[in-house]
């Protein structure tokens, strides 16, 4: 049991150390557009809950950038 426990610690520590480099990523961004930070994001493989997290912006605002993108591609 303490070797699962363990694991599930480490398996939280990565996904937080994962959630800090992505945001570090993008608050030295230049270019700080939503859908900018979106295409940086999407290379760590977030959620669209993480992504919401990272980007300090609402689902509903993620969601919206992904149509817009995908429309314009």
């Amino acid at each position: 049991m303490a070797k699962k426990a363990n694991n599930s610690a480490e398996i939280q520590l990565s996904d937080s150390t994962r959630l800090m480099l992505a945001y570090l990523c993008v608050a030295t961004e230049k270019e700080p557009s939503l859908d900018r930070k979106l295409e940086i994001l999407d290379r760590f493989g977030l959620t669209d809950a993480e992504i919401s997290k990272v980007c300090g912006s609402a689902m509903q605002s993620i969601w919206n950038a992904r149509h817009k993108s995908k429309k314009i591609k």
